[in-house]
């Protein structure tokens, strides 16, 4: 799930970034998989017999929780974005089987969730666990005493206590109130290293004798001999419209999830990338390509079908994406052109870096009721965290649903007939991958399995560890949620505008880079970087 894991942002609210997540991981996933616990069948329900057998096998790594969770049969409940009932399917079974809790997750479709979230949340009748409370909210909640402040028993957790307390305090500064109050439980290790970059027609490279580009002037070149060889191409095409320039600003050190404004590492502030000099080149190397005709003229505009249909044809040769997109345009294309071979590009600009997606993001809004179930429910996302649990969620139950192959990759033999065996497939099978309950994906399931191009963009970022450091995860107070939203939005809005006509409109020059930059204070631009400094002050004082 995730924007073909574009993940991008930092989410406002996890559950409007949230709810696409799970076809969107389906669409960037493989097969992959290693070292599974053994384990028997799963019961069809708890009992105390079952309680005790749980207790005698071995499940693998529990990180120190012990199994079962309860000495008698319980049923909680547990609300999260899912497109079929999962309840009679091995996951939620083995749950039962491993920890005594029978689990009825109540699952709504994603197109449904928002909507049913809110009834749910108004009625104050809360289910045990529920996925996708904006954060704020859930903050409000858990100080009125509806959730629970999941950091007030991290001594019953030892799962959350090594990953989010012992290893990682800054979280709780991160996603907690005031107080350090945690009442969300994070994800950790969602994320691929490398999953969005510029991307190139290798095919097309190699038949004219160009070698990719190795920094922003050899960028510049191979362009500009793809023009020359085809003067009706456009050479960089792209479909992402303003967003372009936040994709790209990494490149020139001022790209941030919190883009347009930025951390400067270097004094340890927070800025308006917009009004910097590192701006001002990005946006002058942008004018350059687009007046030699080196950059589609729709780039603003165009939409995902058109530029497909200009990256599989002659029209446009160089673009910026999801890295799922390198196979995704082979197989669109492969039986009328066979050669077609994209490829994943090195990063442009002059840090040559790309950005660095998050480890651990606590912003998904997955709390817990505080009624008479709140230990055994917490005690359960505990084992969902565990490595024993990470593989039920996200692999399966060696032996039953799949089998290690001879190169540690998990086969699924029931599912020998599908092409593809991807999340959505297993989810739909198995009930795994329930958005919400993945809450720390194996990085041998399916997921992390790269296509052979998928892997070579890994290597080549890695190899050289081109990625900009990774900012402060800032936690603002309810006032500066709101007032953020009024300036940033105005503030974002303007600087788009300035960034289109700067590189469209040949007048546009030093003169009216001054004049953008003169007018900061007017935008609100003064008071939105003190907002962001001050939530700083209070981070850097925390740690």
């Amino acid at each position: 799930m995730s924007r073909k894991l574009t993940n991008p942002n930092r989410r406002v609210s996890s559950l409007l970034a949230g709810t696409m997540i799970l076809a969107l991981l389906a669409a960037c996933s493989g097969n992959n998989g290693n070292n599974g616990a053994a384990s028997t069948s799963p019961s069809s329900g708890a009992s105390p017999s079952a309680s005790a057998s749980a207790a005698a096998a071995d499940y693998g790594d529990t990180g120190g929780l012990t199994l079962p969770i309860v000495s008698e049969p319980t049923e909680i409940t547990w609300m999260l974005v899912g497109e079929h009932d999962v309840n009679d399917l091995l996951v939620a079974k083995e749950i039962e089987k491993r920890t005594g809790i029978k689990v009825n997750f109540q699952t709504v479709s994603s197109a449904q969730y928002q909507d049913k979230l809110s009834v749910t949340l108004a009625s104050g009748d809360l289910p045990d666990i529920v996925h996708g409370v904006p954060m704020n909210e859930l903050k409000e909640m858990g100080q009125e005493g509806a959730v629970v402040a999941i950091n007030d028993y991290a001594d019953q957790l030892p799962n959350f206590k090594k990953l989010y307390v012992d290893e990682n305090p800054w979280v709780a500064t991160s996603y907690g109130d005031e107080n350090g109050k945690m009442y969300s439980w994070p994800i950790y290790e969602l994320n691929r290293d490398v999953n969005h970059g510029f991307m190139y027609r290798k095919d097309i490279l190699d038949a004219n004798n160009i070698e990719p580009w190795t920094d922003t002037e050899s960028f510049y070149q191979v362009l500009k001999k793809l023009k020359e060889i085809y003067p009706d191409s456009y050479p960089y095409a792209s479909k992402n419209t303003t967003a372009i320039f936040g994709d790209w600003a990494y490149g020139w050190g001022i790209g941030s999830s919190e883009y347009p404004l930025f951390y400067d590492e270097s004094d340890g502030q927070w800025k308006l990338a917009s009004h910097t000099q590192a701006h001002k080149d990005q946006l002058d190397f942008m004018k350059k390509l687009y007046t030699e005709g080196l950059i589609d003229p729709e780039f603003i505009t165009d939409t995902s079908d058109s530029w497909t249909s200009k990256m599989t044809t002659d029209r446009s040769f160089v673009t910026w994406d999801w890295i799922g997109r390198l196979d995704l345009f082979y197989n669109q294309v492969k039986d009328a052109n066979p050669n077609y071979d994209l490829r994943y590009g090195l990063p442009v600009g002059p840090t040559g870096h790309i950005r660095t997606l998050p480890k651990i993001d606590g912003s998904w809004g997955i709390a817990v009721s505080n009624n008479k179930n709140k230990e055994i429910s917490l005690k359960l996302l505990d084992y969902l965290t565990s490595p024993s649990g990470s593989e039920l969620i996200t692999i399966g139950v060696e032996g039953v649903n799949f089998e290690w192959d001879a190169n540690g990759k998990p086969v699924y033999p029931e599912l020998a007939d599908v092409g593809v065996v991807d999340i959505t497939v297993l989810s739909e099978k198995y009930g795994m991958w329930l958005e919400g309950a993945y809450l720390r994906p194996d990085h041998r399931s399916v997921y992390f399995n790269y296509t052979e191009k998928e892997q070579e963009a890994q290597d080549l970022i890695n190899e050289g560890q081109r990625y900009e450091a990774f900012d402060p995860l800032l936690n603002f107070t309810a006032d500066e949620v709101e007032r953020i939203a009024d300036l940033k939005a105005s503030i974002k809005t303007a600087s788009e505008e300035f960034n289109t006509k700067y590189i469209l409109d040949p007048a546009y020059g030093e003169s009216q880079w001054n004049d953008w930059v003169a007018r900061a204070d007017s935008l609100g631009v003064t008071e939105l970087v003190e907002i962001y400094n001050a939530a700083q002050a209070r981070y850097d004082a925390a740690q």
